[in-house]
């Protein structure tokens, strides 16, 4: 369970906080993925679509520190 204590009466930090404990602790992209059910064989196909990007992505950034 994710807690924050609200100091001062600041409720607008206070819930920033909280949003990113929970976007850290990666609940909404578990709940993205629940939505629906996937084939196996169509996640496989995503997980291989994706992993292709974040090579790309990732070749790219170590390119330009070159």
């Amino acid at each position: 369970m994710t807690k924050v204590i609200v100091q001062d009466g600041n409720l607008d930090k206070a819930l920033s906080k909280f949003k990113a404990k929970v976007a850290k602790s990666g609940i909404p992209s578990e709940v993205k993925k629940r939505k629906h059910y996937d084939k196996p064989g169509v996640r496989r196909r995503n997980e291989k679509k994706e992993n292709t990007k974040n090579a790309r992505r990732n070749a790219k950034r170590n390119h330009r520190g070159e």
